[in-house]
């Protein structure tokens, strides 16, 4: 059980570290941006082809601003 217990702990980390990693930020972003297009995908398609890159510069650009601050 010790066994099993300490290897499902490091597979969660392994894919915490992997998705996650140093930015939540953009986790979340990423997140969101697919439930934005889950929701908006069949009544609002042509506007989707817009909004999304709108959304994902967006979300990188407020990524860098954060990391830059810090510094």
């Amino acid at each position: 059980m010790k066994l099993l217990k300490k290897a499902t702990k490091a597979f969660g980390m392994f894919w915490w570290n992997f998705l996650v990693g140093d930015t939540p930020e953009l986790f979340v972003a990423v997140i969101t941006i697919l439930g934005v297009l889950a929701v908006f995908k069949s009544t609002h398609a042509h506007a989707l082809m817009i909004v999304l890159p709108v959304l994902v510069l967006g979300a990188l650009s407020v990524s860098v601003w954060r990391e830059v601050r810090k510094r």
